[in-house]
């Protein structure tokens, strides 16, 4: 039997993967010249960036497509795991190390900021309870199925879900467990981590701590975008075609059932299709004939992102892979991002240097800045004032927080905006999650994996269940197969 991914980003990559294992012959279509969807990488004079996401954690979700292959991910890619998951500055002055251990955080904690260690090792053990108990059935299962509810482990967790704050926001779930204004902030920052408000978001995102702290953080070898090669390597090594620079134009259906896909004019026949477009864009460019689930379009989209790539002429030492400026007030920046959507001007920065581990990123005595700030979906704002305006407010913030003159110290620079995200990856306004979580019921409100109007369709990656971000991504690859699998009647991989 024959099937079509459409597009090539990790969860088409890993889906595609996994359905040759299963016994399909696959053919992925990208429209873009090259794979990865968000998770590319670029050079840039003499720097080279990972141009997307730039945490991993869950390394088991990644090496589990290749276990399903029956081939060894370690002939593949390689990773390393991080003594430090996070340098943060606050705006006080404090600098906390967080340290990708529970025990050694809370140490840290308590001689950096004051605070009784044990705060922190009791938020941590609950974050983990949450997620091995509750959390798991809504990142590893299909939402919409009765069997998923029906389950043993369901049964055994539904005496949890009072402790995990479903029905209240993360900050008001982080409030309850932590008095410290910065620790609250630092683990309200969660929220971004699939584009959402943790003022309206719900408390159970309070379970993606204990990914950092009591699993890991890690960094595979020659960066981000090893992941990305390791998964085309693993389809070619299998016999996967992909094919680029062929956009699809429309998916062809036929009696209420997706028979294949038309690309360049040509038409290509499967017994099923997998989309790992944005689910938008799925149905407003290739199934513009059928009738759209309009409510779940409209749903709010997640925040997108600003990024200055920087080459930086200088080494910092108090910096490492991951480091987060926050800003003052962060209900203040929120509520601009969220309900002006507009970007605050003491905006929280992310940056990422990559040749802190990879070396040869950078030349010698210099570094590569991945600069980001959290900004709304693209819904025509005045993106060229807001990018000049950001960069002088992001300049002023690390100038002072570091004692240097930054502007001195770049010697190129690069941009990815809202805009440009949604041109190079059809992610609609630009939003990086798909919808945001800013609903209590949001993880039942993303669109499902397979079509429930149109048989042998389905759907993969970040805007659909369960989410986006790596992790989810490869988990959202994982259930479409197993849906699949069990449409065909065939071997679960």
């Amino acid at each position: 039997m024959k099937a079509i991914v459409i597009g090539s980003g990790i969860a088409g990559l890993a889906t595609a993967n996994r359905l040759q294992a299963s016994g399909f012959q696959v053919i992925v279509f990208e429209a873009n010249s090259y794979p990865g969807g968000k998770l590319t990488a670029f050079q840039q004079g003499n720097y080279r960036f990972d141009a997307g996401p730039s945490l991993f954690t869950m390394p088991a979700f990644l090496d589990d497509v290749f276990h399903a292959t029956g081939r060894n991910p370690r002939d593949y890619y390689q990773y390393q795991k991080l003594d430090t998951a996070c340098h943060y500055f606050f705006e006080d002055g404090k600098r906390l190390t967080a340290y990708a251990d529970a025990k050694r955080f809370s140490s840290e904690v308590s001689s950096q900021l004051g605070v009784n260690g044990k705060v922190v090792e009791k938020y941590l053990s609950l974050s983990g309870e949450l997620y091995n108990s509750v959390g798991k059935i809504f990142l590893e299962k299909p939402l919409n199925r009765f069997g998923t509810w029906a389950s043993s482990s369901v049964v055994r967790a539904l005496p949890k879900i009072p402790k995990m704050g479903l029905f209240s926001s993360l900050d008001k779930f982080n409030k309850k467990h932590i008095q410290d204004h910065r620790l609250i902030q630092l683990f309200n920052r969660y929220a971004t981590y699939n584009g959402s408000d943790p003022y309206r978001a719900p408390g159970i995102l309070s379970t993606i701590p204990h990914l950092e702290f009591n699993v890991g953080t890690f960094l595979p070898e020659g960066g981000m975008h090893t992941i990305t090669q390791s998964l085309v390597r693993l389809a070619i090594d299998q016999g996967i075609e992909i094919q680029y620079n062929a956009p699809v134009d429309s998916i062809a259906v036929k009696d209420g059932k997706a028979t294949g896909v038309w690309t360049n004019g040509n038409f290509h026949e499967a017994d099923l299709v997998v989309s790992n477009m944005d689910v938008f864009f799925t149905y407003r460019k290739l199934l513009k004939d059928i009738p759209a689930p309009e409510r779940k379009l409209r749903q709010e989209r997640s925040s997108s992102a600003l990024i200055y790539y920087w080459g930086i002429r200088k080494q910092f030492t108090e910096l490492d892979l991951h480091n987060i400026f926050f800003s003052s007030d962060y209900q203040k920046e929120f509520k601009t991002l969220f309900q002006l959507k507009d970007v605050d001007d003491d905006p929280t920065v992310y940056i990422n240097i990559t040749s802190k581990y990879v070396p040869s990123d950078a030349p010698d005595g210099c570094e590569n800045w991945f600069v980001m700030i959290n900004v709304p979906p693209d819904e025509g704002q005045d993106w060229d004032e807001i990018i000049e305006r950001s960069r002088v407010n992001i300049i002023r913030k690390i100038s002072r927080a570091l004692n240097v003159n930054l502007a001195d110290l770049i010697e190129n620079e690069s941009i990815l905006d809202p805009r440009s995200i949604q041109t190079k990856t059809y992610s609609y306004q630009g939003s990086l999650y798909g919808t945001s979580s800013n609903n209590r019921y949001a993880a039942f409100l993303r669109h499902t994996n397979d079509s429930r109007s149109i048989r042998n369709l389905y759907f993969c990656g970040g805007s659909v269940h369960p989410g986006g971000g790596i992790p989810l991504c490869l988990q959202s690859a994982r259930i479409t197969a197993e849906i699949i699998g069990k449409h065909f009647r065939l071997p679960v991989v």
